[in-house]
């Protein structure tokens, strides 16, 4: 029984010694975690962002709960313009924080990086959430007239630009029905040009025959006519010239009958064969 007791007493001298232990090693962190704030906050002012940045880590490795140093990591890597990395760590320490102060000044914070990547519309929410938790604060109902302000801008902007968009591509389409109409106008153009052309080269193929063979053309008409028509006579004789004549005429066939009718009483008589 004595033996057990004194067993049961050194295993509690020896969690005692273990826990003293951790109590002492959890107390040096804390020390060393502040003490590289302490520098970091130094390097900080300096306007040593990064190597601030590199002190408050360190600090987190020692105590990664140590919300001050969350806060000032943030800090450093907002003025070395890491505004997207900076976001995370106001978030971490607005979830640490004791008081609505912080919170405010976490979400002042986080107002101001949404600004810096226009974000306009988060940086609006952020200082909304500050003056839920600090309506007493001017500067950051400033920036949130200046955050809206922006955001307002930002929509008629989008809204200019969707408007520009729509007509650009309004008039593009305008344009190229006016190019296929025009294109197709000028296509038929040209085929009724070519049509025409034909009908004159035709026309003008036509005109040269019938220049060659019309009977109309004057010159042409001229002779042909002159082909036609008869020729004129030598003279043109009276009735009474006429008359004359035809006595002539008859005289003189008397007169030849004559000399014929004696040449013929002078001449053999031929035999006339009869037909039985």
């Amino acid at each position: 029984m004595k033996q057990i007791q004194t067993v049961f007493f050194l295993l509690l001298i020896l969690l005692s010694s273990t826990e003293i232990c951790a109590q002492k090693d959890t107390i040096v962190a804390q020390r060393e975690a502040r003490a590289l704030v302490r520098e970091g906050n130094k390097l900080y002012e300096k306007e040593k962002y990064e190597d601030a940045s590199i002190a408050y880590r360190k600090a987190l490795d020692k105590n990664s709960q140590y919300k001050k140093a969350t806060y000032n990591l943030g800090n450093s890597m907002y003025q070395n313009k890491n505004y997207k990395e900076a976001v995370p760590q106001y978030e971490l320490a607005i979830r640490a924080a004791k008081d609505k102060f912080e919170k405010a000044n976490g979400y002042h914070n986080i107002g101001n990086a949404m600004l810096e990547q226009k974000q306009y519309q988060p940086a609006v929410d952020a200082f909304k959430n500050a003056l839920r938790n600090d309506p007493t604060d001017d500067e950051t109902r400033y920036n949130l007239a200046v955050a809206q302000k922006l955001l307002e801008k930002e929509k008629q902007d989008q809204k200019k630009d969707k408007d520009k968009d729509k007509k650009d591509k309004d008039k593009d389409k305008k344009d190229k029905d006016k190019k296929d109409k025009d294109d197709k106008n000028k296509d038929k153009n040209k085929d009724n040009k070519d049509g025409k052309d034909k009908d004159k080269k035709d026309d003008k193929d036509g005109k040269g025959d019938k220049k060659k063979e019309d009977p109309k053309d004057p010159k042409k008409k001229n002779e042909k006519d002159q082909k036609q028509k008869p020729k004129p006579q030598q003279g043109q004789m009276t009735p009474q010239q006429i008359k004359q004549l035809l006595e002539s005429l008859n005289n003189e066939e008397k007169k030849t009958q004559k000399k014929m009718n004696a040449k013929k009483a002078k001449g053999k008589k031929i035999k006339q064969e009869k037909d039985w």
